[in-house]
């Protein structure tokens, strides 16, 4: 968004807005101002665009967002149109939570997290840094040879009691919803792509990535770094080692590893074999 910028110079006609002390001009009145010298852009957070000043921390919302009186939202956060925040909700300072967006109680936001097309539930945890709801990676060549981006409408459905660590990220869906199931742990830098279903009590380690359309059972855990082809199916109650490469579809629950991943026993032998050849 472009934003005009003008030299505003303390003269006569600049006085209603500007008071001097020890040669430093503060601004009076931040909407007076931007209406006179336009130094801010038509769509800013003012007053006059429907923002107001949260009672309960100092954060920014939208008069039609719906808050819970028991919700903290920190100085720097802004709550957008029609979201919705339930009882207890701690918003931290610099987060945006999206339209579209609601969140349930007792969930704790951090600090400079991203909020769109998304539903939280209950007592979930959102460390630092996280987005969650943005498009998901979706093209496709026309005729021409040209890249066109394919649609993504759809939310991220988050489970209750699910914890997610800083800068992991989690994309809309696009055919079908997003979803994380309850009691999920996700650990720090974990891409999540459009369309993947995570179920129940399910641990991610950092560095994790699932393509998009992946859907994953209820218990299982992946080791760091661990990577999930798209369209793929992995059975509940399965383990991966870490580093592991899951191309195809796992429906036999146990422990897996290699790159592809294949049952640990067999990993083991072709590991145990590469070293006697070394």
């Amino acid at each position: 968004m472009a934003i005009r910028r003008v030299l505003v110079f303390a003269s006569s006609s600049a006085a209603p807005f500007l008071n001097h002390n020890k040669n430093t001009y503060f601004l009076a009145s931040r909407s007076a101002l931007a209406r006179r010298f336009s130094l801010f852009p038509a769509s800013g957070l003012d007053i006059d665009c429907g923002f107001q000043k949260w009672q309960n921390g100092g954060g920014i919302f939208h008069e039609s967002a719906s808050i819970d009186s028991t919700a903290v939202v920190e100085v720097g956060a802004v709550v957008h149109s029609e979201s919705v925040i339930g009882a207890n909700v701690h918003i931290g300072s610099g987060t945006i939570v999206g339209p579209s967006v609601s969140i349930a109680h007792s969930t704790q936001i951090g600090f400079n997290v991203a909020l769109r097309n998304c539903c939280i539930g209950d007592s979930c945890v959102i460390h630092n840094g996280v987005c969650i709801g943005q498009d998901g990676f979706g093209f496709y060549v026309d005729g021409d040879g040209n890249m066109i981006k394919k649609p993504q409408m759809l939310n991220v459905l988050i489970g209750n009691q699910v914890e997610i660590g800083a800068n992991t990220c989690i994309d809309r869906g696009s055919w079908r919803d997003t979803v994380i199931g309850d009691n999920s742990k996700i650990d720090n830098l974990v891409q999540i792509g459009h369309n993947v279903v995570i179920g129940r009590n399910c641990m991610l380690c950092g560095q994790v990535g699932i393509a998009g359309s992946a859907t994953i059972g209820d218990y299982v855990t992946m080791g760091g770094r661990v990577a999930v082809r798209d369209h793929v199916s992995i059975v509940s109650k399965v383990r991966l080692a870490a580093t592991s490469c899951v191309t195809k579809s796992i429906k036999e629950p146990g422990d897996y590893g290699g790159f592809p991943a294949v049952p640990i026993h067999k990993w083991r032998r072709q590991v145990a074999r590469s070293y006697r050849y070394q």
